[in-house]
């Protein structure tokens, strides 16, 4: 060991990682965790591990878990200075997740890696995850700060996170129930939430495109979260099924709740009105209609499968939540021909 009255020994500072940036980042964002507190928490930010209660009200609870990042949208917003959508990102992509098993989302972790700590550029980030924990209604119960010096480029940083959610087992949203004739509710999404940026990015560069204020407000538009109707619809309606439609589009994401083989589902896809950055990106990269639907979600973030019968109550509910629904299809036979205007997902 040197000497600690050497001038020139090393330092973790001059090695890159400054512990003292760490407990400011920390000292800014506490107030923000704060507002996402929950009754269930146990202790406070900071700790080495977060604990917490079950939420009450269940007789069965089941855990249900989900983590996600943000992908190269992180590109797009560090490269424009645009920090805080991505923090919301990074919370709605682990809720929504955990929502289609019909789960209450309760705890939220986060992990924040980078070369040099910026931390404003980091409070930003993260007040951004704690403003999409309170829109979800789940607690910023802690997360990671990762300084890893000669890891990561120079202004960059990759985000994680980690949702936790229960349900109770009577109610678990597994596709079980779907069944032919069950009408397919879509809810839109705010642009292509966080799914398909390296398409986008290519398309960007391939078309020498420099986006301006609109068309980066419209590509960075932060992924809804649509944990507060759906939780509201829950309470009224029984779902048979629900499907995020995030990374693969719907050909990927449909399927998964297709129990059944001989499932399938018909799309009518001029049922809804596409957000114009879609229009823009598959006219300016060229891009094949099969191609949207496998890559990006098209202006829908989250379909509901109903009875025919529930269909309209449903409809209403979420209606009255402030949502926009649309009916877009229906759950049909796996053999089922598309006609003019739509797709078959199975």
């Amino acid at each position: 060991m040197s000497d600690s009255n050497n001038p020139s020994g090393l330092t973790y500072k001059q090695a890159g990682v400054d512990i003292e940036a760490g407990a400011e980042l920390i000292k800014r964002i506490a107030p923000a965790a704060k507002a996402t507190r929950r009754p269930e928490l146990l202790g406070d930010l900071g700790g080495f591990a977060a604990m917490a209660e079950l939420p009450s009200g269940y007789t069965q609870p089941i855990l249900v878990t989900g983590t996600d990042g943000v992908g190269t949208k992180l590109k797009l917003a560090i490269d424009y200075q645009r920090h805080e959508g991505v923090g919301q990102d990074l919370v709605a992509m682990c809720v929504n997740d955990v929502l289609v098993t019909g789960a209450e989302a309760f705890l939220f972790l986060d992990y924040y890696a980078t070369g040099k700590l910026d931390v404003d550029v980091a409070e930003r980030v993260i007040k951004g995850i704690a403003k999409g924990c309170e829109i979800a209604g789940c607690a910023l119960a802690g997360g990671e700060t990762a300084e890893m010096p000669g890891f990561y480029s120079d202004g960059e940083y990759d985000l994680a996170g980690f949702s936790i959610g229960v349900v109770e087992k009577s109610k678990i949203i597994d596709g079980s129930n779907v069944a032919i004739g069950n009408k397919i509710i879509g809810l839109p999404s705010s642009g292509p939430h966080s799914n398909g940026y390296s398409l986008i990015r290519k398309v960007l560069e391939q078309t020498g495109v420099t986006p301006n204020e609109d068309l980066l407000d419209d590509l960075l538009a932060p992924t809804r979260i649509y944990v507060k109707a759906v939780r509201k619809l829950l309470e009224q309606i029984t779902v048979n099924g629900m499907v995020h439609i995030t990374g693969g589009g719907f050909y990927e994401n449909i399927p998964r709740v297709l129990v059944d083989p001989q499932h399938a589902a018909l799309i009518d896809l001029d049922s809804w009105q596409r957000p114009e950055v879609f229009s823009w990106l598959q006219q300016a990269g060229n891009i094949s209609d099969a191609e949207m639907l496998t890559t990006f979600n098209c202006g829908l973030g989250l379909l509901l499968i109903v009875t025919e019968e529930d269909c309209d109550a449903a409809v209403q509910a979420l209606t009255d939540e402030g949502e926009a629904p649309v009916v877009v299809g229906e759950i049909v036979a796996e053999d089922t021909v598309a006609g003019p205007g739509q797709a078959v997902f199975a």
